[in-house]
């Protein structure tokens, strides 16, 4: 019987990048007939027509469905898609496609077929490739990234942001619950706590291209990722069943 992965695109009023989105990955997974893909689209709080579109687009897609939540946070809207699926599998990936589908098999077979827990997109490993980054986020990314392992000297990851990562059915029932974040701390989070169980996380290289469309507001998102990082730092943190 094939794996089933659940692709989920979290949005948040995307109804002009969510159609091309959605196109573009069902032609790909096309080609790749080896795993039982499912795409969620994890929409939370859009006031535009993103769910009338992600509605009419479920309509077109058998294998496509629709989580919604009234609040925002994408670690919100995770958590729900995750913890509604039953998939082998349960990835994300960014509506814009920043980062090329063509790692997709990559990032599935390292849960799936290598034994990870968990496996993430890195724009920071050998064999990455990153295109069109503006110097504010490639410092505040890079910066980011040394403040993680200062305050977790044992953390092996080296890109913990990039909108790209999946995780298997163990990770999502025994981790998912136990991060407290609903927005973009979320990723870090659920990394360091499946670091302190001994989890395995596979960094797979990605091509990635930066959107000059983006809407997250940078400065405001770093100083939201340091709160996290000092909350787990200081306060504890919940204790994830063990790997093993």
């Amino acid at each position: 019987m094939a794996t089933t992965v659940d692709i989920v695109i979290p949005v948040l009023n995307e109804e002009v990048a969510l159609p091309g989105c959605v196109e573009k990955l069902y032609a790909f997974i096309a080609d790749h007939p080896d795993r039982d893909w499912r795409i969620v689209i994890a929409d939370n709080g859009s006031t535009d027509r993103t769910r009338e579109i992600a509605t009419e687009l479920a309509g077109k897609h058998s294998s496509l469905s629709l989580s919604t939540l009234d609040q925002r946070g994408r670690g919100r809207a995770l958590k729900k898609a995750w913890g509604d699926s039953d998939a082998d599998v349960r990835l994300y990936m960014d509506v814009d496609l920043s980062t090329d589908l063509k790692a997709l098999p990559a990032l599935v077979a390292a849960v799936a077929d290598d034994g990870y827990e968990i496996a993430i997109g890195s724009r920071l490993t050998k064999g990455s490739e990153v295109v069109d980054r503006t110097l504010k986020r490639e410092i505040t990314s890079r910066g980011y990234n040394i403040l993680i392992h200062l305050f977790f000297p044992l953390t092996k990851f080296k890109d913990a942001q990039c909108g790209f990562k999946a995780v298997s059915r163990k990770a999502a029932e025994n981790l998912v619950p136990l991060a407290e974040d609903n927005a973009w701390f979320f990723d870090t989070e659920l990394l360091l706590l499946a670091g302190k169980a001994g989890y395995g996380i596979k960094e797979v290289p990605v091509h990635w291209e930066d959107d000059p469309d983006t809407r997250v507001n940078i400065i405001s998102t770093a100083w939201e990722d340091v709160k996290g990082l000092l909350r787990l730092r200081f306060k504890g943190r919940s204790v994830p069943p063990s790997a093993t």
